[in-house]
């Protein structure tokens, strides 16, 4: 049975929106003073390197904060601390720091990932760039930015082929040996390929300015915020066989039907 969305009406619309914008606030503030100070980061992964710092913790806690004042019947998944039931039907997806390695090199396409879901996915969601003061949005018939030069709507490419477009993803080796292989087999067709963008790259692809992103080893607090701001820029968002990617795993995001075809048909062979 394929689960239908169930928008809130603008009341709760507005709301629920002026609570992402809090939360997002509230983690601008817990961040932005740790950020290039040399904060000392854990590694969370045996065998690999994931690293985590204070500032993860403490702007997860800010946000959490945020949702247990303004919304206390809402579920909550986040990267750092869980899940906490909700009796709304409606989850908040948070991801405090999205590119921590990027983070603790002192990069600035590290974000803040904020998304609203029900049963059937995504609906709305937030990439917040603290230090740059870049904000996309997207969901509830909204689609925009706002930044150093002011707010503007958001929309994606209409380059349709795989020749003329600009690929992205966060790491050159991307997941797996078989993986990898795929997304250079989906890049070698393409004018340009750039790396280490983290959720940056997929607000770069709902501003215009690139048109794939090709990710593997992916969790929901990393694509579900992605998946609401660039569909709602007119863009798609699938696994790698066009099924849903919000739970995470491999994800193509792409400008639009003709390139998601494109690079899903190359893809289709791994």
């Amino acid at each position: 049975m394929t689960l239908l969305h169930v928008q809130p009406d603008d009341g709760l619309q507005a709301t629920l929106r002026a609570c992402a914008h809090e939360i997002a606030d509230a983690a601008r503030a817990a961040i932005l003073p740790l950020f290039r100070t040399n904060l000392a980061s854990d590694n969370k992964e045996a065998g690999g390197f994931d690293p985590v710092t204070e500032a993860d913790r403490a702007a997860e806690r800010a946000m959490r904060d945020v949702l247990v004042r303004l919304r206390p019947q809402d579920g909550i998944l986040g990267e750092e601390y869980g899940t906490d039931d909700g009796t709304s039907g409606l989850q908040w997806v948070l991801d405090p720091i999205d590119g921590t390695r990027g983070f603790i090199s002192g990069t600035p396409t590290w974000g803040v990932l904020i998304s609203l879901r029900d049963a059937a996915g995504p609906i709305y969601g937030l990439i917040d760039q603290p230090y740059i003061g870049e904000r996309f949005e997207g969901g509830f018939g909204l689609s925009e930015m706002t930044g150093p030069l002011g707010a503007r709507p958001l929309g994606t490419s209409d380059v349709g082929i795989l020749a003329e477009a600009t690929i992205l993803t966060t790491f050159p080796e991307v997941g797996t040996a078989s993986e990898g292989a795929a997304f250079k087999d989906v890049a070698s067709r393409c004018k340009l390929t750039r790396y280490g963008m983290d959720c940056y790259g997929y607000a770069l692809l709902a501003a215009g300015q690139v048109e794939l992103v090709v990710e593997a080893g992916l969790s929901a607090y990393d694509i579900q915020a992605p998946i609401a701001v660039i569909q709602a820029a007119g863009g798609i968002v699938t696994d790698w066989t066009g099924a849903p990617a919000h739970e995470g795993g491999r994800a193509l995001a792409a400008a639009n039907a003709d390139l998601h075809a494109a690079a899903l048909d190359v893809l289709a062979k791994y």
